[in-house]
């Protein structure tokens, strides 16, 4: 039963439970963290880590893509970003860099403003989705709602082979006014990739996008240390609760199809190596790293972090902040495998995944979502 609280006469509300306030139960089994697995996969496409980068143009560039699918994960292109936009965006992301010396965040929030304004020109979208084509390894991008229908065929003609629809919220079900909203439902059945879709929140809106027909829902938002929505719209959301419904929602909607799995993609509230692994243990298979990723010598922002929601042109919610100098700055394959001599799980994230998963006897992530889990009091 959902543990409710009265938070005044006649108005209840659901107690949540956000990842740094669940904690990993060890069992009476341990073993090597060399008889661990971290793969993943979904559908026909199979990852040596269970890693989404978020579609931020600060963590992605096509060579970042190609990097991290060379290194076991697979890179999202934000199929709206400036890469879709600027033909020289060494020198848009310049701009960036010179206006947030002068530490004026409103300059910077009216400058993405200002450079996503341009129009998406579907010769610089293919010609970025060809790069990581070329790169031999898995393409995917992301698209917006909004935009899902309009964007896709460029994206599948350049050789897009797993297709992220993302939004602060998506449901399967969008009223509008104005135009024909997307049915998510028939988008997908018209398509030959795999779909994931969201972000969720909760049970009820994790099944109606299973039935969809996705092959994966991203739980949550990409909440992180740069993101405002919670300030902005007053909506956010507990990633542990969220997490354990989306999973509950996969179970059964695994009973309901007779055996058709839908993967749950874990956005938000992730920092540090401890929150992968606190996510996959609330039952998640995989997750989606923005500003951690932030960190790497690769990543475009050189340090700064933003989300696609900063460009936003009505209702910006996302900062540009700083996360990494140039002492802190290390080459994505330490970031992600160490070695490490970082004590707060910067570094070596999914070495540090190896290592929870072999400290209580889980030998991959399917068993691993079996862990037992405690709150903190």
């Amino acid at each position: 039963m959902p543990d409710l609280v009265e938070i005044g006469m006649g108005r209840t509300a659901r107690r949540g439970y956000a990842l740094h306030e669940v904690e990993i139960v060890p069992s009476r089994r341990t073993r090597s963290s060399q008889d661990v697995s971290t793969a993943w996969q979904i559908d026909a496409y199979r990852f040596d880590i269970p890693l989404l980068t978020h579609p931020t143009d600060a963590v992605v560039s096509p060579g970042v893509a190609v990097e991290v699918g060379r290194l076991g994960g697979l890179g999202v292109l934000n199929a709206e970003g400036l890469w879709a936009r600027h033909a020289q965006v060494e020198e848009v992301l310049a701009r960036v860099t010179e206006t947030l010396a002068d530490q004026d965040f409103t300059a910077l929030t009216r400058l993405l403003q200002e450079l996503h304004a341009a129009p998406i020109n579907p010769d610089l979208i293919t010609e970025a989705v060809k790069q990581v084509a070329a790169g031999g390894v898995t393409v995917a991008a992301r698209v917006s709602p909004q935009r899902a229908a309009e964007i896709t065929p460029f994206l599948l003609a350049a050789g897009v082979e797993i297709l992220v629809v993302q939004g602060t919220i998506v449901s399967a079900e969008h009223v509008s006014r104005d135009g024909e909203p997307l049915n998510l439902k028939s988008f997908i059945a018209d398509l030959d990739v795999p779909v994931i879709a969201g972000g969720v929140h909760d049970y009820r809106t994790a099944m109606h996008l299973m039935r969809t027909g996705a092959a994966g829902v991203l739980v949550g938002y990409g909440s992180s240390v740069a993101t405002t929505t919670d300030s902005v719209l007053g909506i956010g959301v507990p990633m542990a609760t969220a997490i354990v419904d989306a999973a509950a929602a996969r179970r059964d909607y695994l009973d309901e199809t007779g055996g058709r799995y839908v993967h749950v993609i874990a956005d938000g509230e992730i920092e540090v190596s401890g929150d992968i692994a606190r996510s996959i243990a609330c039952g998640a298979d995989a997750v989606m790293l923005g500003a951690p990723l932030a960190t790497a010598q690769e990543a475009p922002g050189k340090g700064l972090y933003w989300t696609a929601a900063a460009a936003h042109p009505s209702v910006p919610r996302s900062r540009v902040i700083p996360v990494a100098d140039e002492e802190t700055i290390v080459d994505l394959r330490t970031l992600l495998f160490g070695p490490s001599s970082d004590p707060d799980g910067l570094i070596n994230l999914f070495g540090a995944l190896r290592r929870a998963m072999a400290k209580t006897g889980y030998s991959d992530l399917k068993e691993f979502q079996k862990v037992g889990l405690s709150v903190r009091g």
